[in-house]
Parts: C-alpha cells; structure tokens; sequence
C-alpha cells in the first residue's frame, strides 16, 4: 500500500515493454493482480519495489519524447548503489553534493541517477 502523501512520477514511454523490462532490473515491478485481462488494452503501469517505491508508466503521446531531447529525469534513493551499478556496468562515485551516484538512461532516453547519501554508506558495499 502506498502511503497517503505519496508523489509519483508518471513516465511517458514510448515503448511500454521496453521500458518495463528497463525498470525491472532496477526492481521495479507490476504484480499479477495489476495487469488486464487478455485482450484488455496495456498502455498504463504501475510499477513498485520492495522499498515502497512506486512509478507509473504511461504510453506516450505523440511529440512528448523527441529522440536526444527527453526532458525527463528520476531520481533513485538505494543503499545499495553497488549492486545497481554492476546490474548495468557502471562506476558510481561520490559527488561534491554529498552523494554516492551513478548515471544513465532508460530506453527513451530519460536521465536516471541512482543514488545514495555518501554521509550513510558504511564502507564499501
């Protein structure tokens, strides 16, 4: 259950699948109970992790993503940046902000850093 106050991006994509198998690896996931019917159109999702993590992906509308031009960026809040950085063969470092980080992009080309505060890490991981 998400909890009252929550904000949750919507992402448009334009290739829902894509995008979904995108976000998996970062351990988002749609359960069974939220997929449609066979035959029922697929073109909203809503995805969570097991930190209570929720994003919702959407079918986007014609003109929203321009290929080299995407607007959009999402931040990730993990502990483990480590174990994400290797799912993609990135090097996260510390940042001058005070963040242990990495970068990259999803399949429609929207920035998503993960990341977590350098003062919390204890030791490598």
């Amino acid at each position: 259950m998400v909890p009252s106050g929550s904000l949750i991006a919507i992402l448009p994509c334009s290739d829902l699948d894509a995008s979904e198998r995108f976000y998996n690896l970062l351990g988002f996931r749609r359960p069974d109970s939220e997929k449609p019917a066979p035959g029922e159109p697929d073109t909203y999702r809503m995805l969570s992790n097991p930190e209570r993590g929720c994003l919702h992906l959407t079918d986007a509308v014609e003109g929203w993503l321009t290929p080299g031009r995407n607007p959009f960026g999402l931040y990730l809040y993990l502990e483990n940046v480590d174990a994400a950085a290797r799912e993609f063969q990135q090097s996260p470092e510390d940042k001058p902000w005070g963040m242990y980080e990495f970068a990259l992009s999803d399949p429609d080309e929207t920035l998503v850093r993960v990341g977590w505060p350098t003062r919390l890490r204890t030791g490598a991981q």
